[in-house]
């Protein structure tokens, strides 16, 4: 019997952080949905907060969790929209 391992083994360079945000005022935030139970109950509440800081917010939704974004949704997203937050609730 041969054992798969469920780790991605591959060594990879670290890659640089990108560089943080001052402020959210008037900064463009998308809130990505991933479709997974509950996901939209928590940007609902973070898009509240965003709000009161002063950010303009913009909701996106994958068709489906267990699928990557369809290359259409990121790209709009990332012409779209300063920064990023995913919603992986459950």
């Amino acid at each position: 019997m041969d054992y798969i391992s469920p780790f991605d083994e591959q060594l990879r360079e670290a890659e640089p952080l990108a560089a943080r945000t001052e402020s959210l005022d008037g900064k463009r935030i998308a809130l990505l949905d991933i479709s997974k139970r509950r996901g939209d109950e928590f940007l609902d509440r973070l898009e509240a907060r965003l709000g009161t800081a002063g950010a303009d917010t913009r909701r996106y939704r994958k068709p489906t969790f267990a699928r990557p974004a369809p290359q259409d949704l990121i790209e709009e997203i990332a012409r779209d929209a300063n920064l990023v937050v995913e919603a992986l609730a459950d």
